[in-house]
């Protein structure tokens, strides 16, 4: 009897461990960005591919800028992912800023884009801002939101917002300066920025929205991806965090309820909702979203010499 109880005991908080276990989606924007001297686009593809089934990752989300598919190796390229069991996205078609151009040629770009889209299977219609730029104007806001209604589109938001790009750039800067690259400390430095913004967004979400949420991590379709997100996913499962699905992810009750007097969404919808509540904005950027901070990372890590 007692052996059974203690089974019981042990299979009831194991239930509890895995119940509790906090959520997060992979995206990656801006695909297919084009090779380098690092590795070519079809290598980048397959190795995120490949990084992704190595971790048992079902699903991703890959949001296209459709103006990068200059040929048919991009176009296959888009086809790899979807073949692979991953989902596609909406990311403009000229990577436009809508802060910066009128709703109306914001909208004629996103119907190009559209257009193009509809060639590829696994479209899910959930269009990401380029730049989390959302309009500067509640009205321009007001006016892509029922414009995106029209075609039927949820805004793919993210939550949690990082510097990977940055990362990225000064890895095909050191590339291309022929300097010597410590990969094993550009992986430490990569993982744990990646993961450090994670723990700081949900905190935020904890703090002002007092939810659990399920978050959507914004990565790129680069070459930190290819090299290292089989490490990365490896990383956050460690942590006890359990990878889902972005369809999943985007049906969160408490994110998926979006205003357009939300003014501050370059940093995600965990940060525009918690500024909404009252939090300042100084207190809603991670210090990995700073370039300085990177940088003196990046030395103080020996990744380039």
């Amino acid at each position: 009897m007692k052996a059974k109880a203690l089974l019981g005991t042990w299979i009831g908080l194991l239930f509890c461990v895995f119940a509790e276990s906090k959520e997060i989606a992979l995206t990656f924007d801006d695909a297919p960005l084009p090779g380098s001297s690092l590795m070519s686009g079809e290598e980048k593809t397959h190795r995120i591919i490949q990084g992704l089934q190595g971790q048992q990752v079902d699903d991703a989300l890959f949001f296209v800028t459709t103006g990068n598919i200059q040929d048919e190796q991009g176009a296959q390229r888009i086809k790899a992912y979807t073949r692979a069991g991953f989902h596609l996205g909406h990311h403009s078609h000229r990577h436009m800023s809508l802060n910066k151009s009128s709703s109306s040629d914001y909208l004629q770009d996103f119907d190009q884009s559209h257009s193009i889209l509809q060639g590829y299977n696994n479209v899910l219609k959930l269009h990401r801002f380029p730049f989390l730029h959302y309009g500067e104007t509640k009205e321009k806001r007001d006016q892509i939101k029922i414009g995106l209604e029209e075609y039927e589109y949820q805004i793919g938001y993210v939550t949690v917002d990082n510097f990977d790009w940055y990362l990225n750039s000064k890895l095909l800067e050191a590339v291309n300066n022929k300097q010597t690259i410590n990969y094993d400390n550009l992986k430490k430095v990569y993982v744990d920025t990646i993961w450090r913004s994670i723990e700081f967004y949900d905190q935020i979400a904890t703090q002002y929205l007092k939810k659990e949420v399920k978050h959507v991590l914004l990565l790129h379709e680069n070459e930190l991806a290819a090299l290292f997100i089989g490490d990365l996913v490896a990383h956050i499962k460690s942590k006890g965090w359990k990878i889902i699905s972005p369809s999943k992810a985007f049906t969160d009750p408490v994110l998926a309820k979006y205003h357009t007097s939300l003014n501050f969404n370059k940093q995600g919808r965990v940060a525009a909702l918690a500024h909404f509540e009252g939090a300042e904005k100084a207190l809603l950027r991670s210090e990995m979203e700073n370039t300085q901070y990177l940088d003196d990372l990046l030395k103080r890590n020996d990744v380039f010499k």
